[in-house]
C-alpha cells in the first residue's frame, strides 16, 4: 500500500489526515514543518505529500521546490484555508505542486484526491 506525509503545523490536521487514511490501509506519515518533514525523507520513500502552503517554520512554499528536487517520483499536493489562500494554491502549482486542495474538504474528496494522484503516479 502507498506511503502518504501530511505536513502541517496544526495537529488536529494530521491525526484528521492519520485517522482518514489509514481507515483504507494507507501507511501515513506526519510532521509538523518543511524542516521536520526534510529529516523524515532521509529515511522514508512516500508516494503522495500533501503540503500545508501556510506554516511558521519553512512553509510550503519553500517545501514544494525542494521535494520536486529530492523526490521527483512523490506526488505534490498543496494545501491551504482560509479566505484570501486561493493565490497561495495558484503559487504552489507554479511551484511544483501536482494538484491543490482548499481546506476544509471532505472525506470523499480527500480519498478521491489520493486515489487520483496514486493511480496517475502509476500510469
Amino acid at each position: 500500500m502507498a506511503t502518504i506525509l501530511c505536513i502541517d503545523d496544526e495537529e488536529t490536521a494530521r491525526r484528521l489526515f492519520q485517522v482518514a487514511l489509514e481507515g483504507p490501509g494507507y501507511r501515513v506519515l506526519t510532521a509538523e514543518d518543511g524542516r521536520h518533514c526534510l529529516r523524515l525523507l532521509e529515511h522514508q520513500d512516500v508516494n503522495l505529500i500533501f503540503v500545508d502552503t501556510s506554516m511558521p517554520e519553512m512553509d510550503g512554499m519553500e517545501v514544494i521546490p525542494l521535494l520536486r528536487k529530492t523526490r521527483p517520483a512523490s506526488k505534490i499536493m498543496a494545501i491551504t484555508g482560509g479566505s484570501g489562500r486561493r493565490n497561495d494554491l495558484n503559487m504552489a502549482k507554479h511551484l511544483g505542486a501536482h494538484d491543490t486542495l482548499m481546506k476544509p474538504f471532505s472525506l470523499q474528496e480527500l480519498l478521491y484526491t489520493v486515489a487520483t494522484q496514486l493511480k496517475s503516479s502509476h500510469a
